[in-house]
């Protein structure tokens, strides 16, 4: 589905919060918003309430346009290079959803 919304979240578990977000994060954010992103929530701390990882992690959440759109920032020659910065400062887990759409009938 071409114009449907779409998310990337993203789990770190950070090693050296300092460098990540000097080199990695300053790097990845001035690409997301390139690329047509838009975060929706940046923190840390998450608690894991249920499986084996995560727990204390960083979470990140953008929203795009659409997957296609994603893919484009993430297969980029650009993005390569700010994703070597996070070697071995972080373990991360990313994924892509796409939002459905519904009605507020659907809600109920």
């Amino acid at each position: 589905m071409k114009n449907m919304r779409s998310y990337m979240i993203v789990t770190a578990k950070i090693k050296d919060r300092d460098a990540f977000i000097a080199g990695y994060g300053k790097a990845a954010g001035a690409l997301v918003s390139k690329f047509g992103g838009r975060y929706v929530m940046r923190g840390p701390g998450a608690e894991l309430l249920e499986g084996d990882w995560g727990d204390g992690a960083s979470m990140v959440i953008s929203e795009w346009p659409n997957r296609e759109a994603i893919h484009r920032f993430w297969n980029s020659p650009e993005y390569a290079a700010a994703k070597a910065m996070r070697d071995n400062i972080a373990d991360v887990q990313v994924l892509v959803i796409d939002a459905p759409k519904f009605t507020m009938d659907d809600a109920s």
